[in-house]
């Protein structure tokens, strides 16, 4: 599908826009919840961590009066709510929220308790849960709090997987769901070539929205001369889909938050006849900074956008019980929408 737009100036650039992009069902809910608890309970909504790896998303709930804290005992005492990200939390803090006798919401991605469930199943069954992902990240400290000390090795690369040794245990795996779905397949296979015994998962633990995001990325990125991703760079999901880029053919690919951050000067020089620019947006990313991005294109070039569409999404996680009753106005949607 191609649009042609006139610019002043007459080199032309085709935009490969990717679809699905942008946010996905998880990320939505969790906005959503910030948004329905403001509206129901008022400001100051607290919320542990970021509510998902996005600057303009944290800094539009706060000025809708989210407050966004590192930990709990930040929190002075209240009867305003205080909301846990995404990306999970370990059991230890719902815990600590109880004894701080604080109202606590859980915005939680659906797919990421999932996995919580997944790793719990394999402790029942008597195995020691192997989780592929990254150190630090949040999502992978929330896993590894659903389990005693000592019942989970975390697995980052090809050498862990070489590395690790059983000592004579059953063994389960789980993942992160934001990885590279290459990379995390090269792992798993490692580690199954070892541990022809080991346990997957009742169900895929990568979720449906990072693997869309990547097929789209690899279909765009053949032969592009540069690929753009909007994404934060604390956000996993928009890392692997910079790097997928990079494997996938694109000659250059970069993160960007915003359209100040594009590199002009380099996709300028790009090819004669006019680049191929790849771009794409992370599953935390709304949908007006793809459109600052386009439209900046067209102030700069005779711009043509190509979609490279690999699935549809329509995927919807309700919010809690207590928060769907509450009513939105207009400008509450646009902001959900990523607008």
């Amino acid at each position: 599908m191609l649009e042609r737009t006139p610019s002043a100036n007459t080199k032309p650039v085709t935009l490969r826009l990717c679809g699905p992009r942008g946010f996905c069902a998880g990320v939505d809910r969790a906005i959503q919840i910030v948004v329905l608890a403001l509206k129901k309970y008022g400001a100051p909504v607290y919320v542990r961590h970021e509510i998902v790896h996005n600057r303009y998303v944290v800094e539009g709930l706060e000025a809708r009066g989210a407050v966004f804290v590192k930990e709990l005992a930040e929190i002075p005492p209240t009867e305003q709510p205080v909301i846990f990200s995404a990306h999970g939390v370990p059991k230890s803090v719902p815990a600590e929220a109880e004894h701080l006798n604080l109202l606590y919401l859980d915005a939680t991605c659906p797919l990421v308790s999932k996995v919580h469930k997944q790793a719990q199943r394999h402790l029942r069954h008597g195995r020691h849960v192997l989780l592929v992902g990254h150190a630090g990240h949040p999502e992978v400290i929330g896993t590894m709090g659903q389990l005693p000390e000592g019942s989970v090795t975390l697995i980052e690369t090809e050498d862990d997987a070489r590395q690790f040794e059983a000592a004579g245990r059953e063994l389960g795996y789980v993942t992160q769901t934001t990885l590279s779905v290459d990379d995390t397949r090269a792992i798993i296979e490692r580690l199954s070539q070892r541990f022809p015994a080991l346990e997957a998962p009742a169900a895929e633990s990568i979720c449906y929205a990072t693997t869309n995001r990547q097929e789209a990325v690899r279909l765009a990125a053949a032969g592009a001369d540069h690929f753009l991703v909007v994404g934060a760079p604390n956000s996993s999901n928009s890392q692997r889909l910079v790097e997928v880029a990079r494997r996938a053919g694109a000659k250059k690919a970069t993160l960007v938050q915003t359209a100040r951050d594009i590199p002009w000067h380099e996709i300028d020089s790009d090819g004669k006849g006019g680049a191929i620019v790849g771009l794409s947006a992370g599953a935390s990313a709304p949908e007006i900074l793809v459109e600052e991005i386009i439209a900046a294109f067209r102030e700069r070039f005779e711009t043509a956008i190509e979609l490279a569409e690999t699935a549809k999404e329509t995927e919807i996680f309700p919010v809690m019980r207590a928060l769907r009753d509450v009513p939105l106005e207009k400008a509450d949607m646009a902001f959900l929408n990523g607008h």
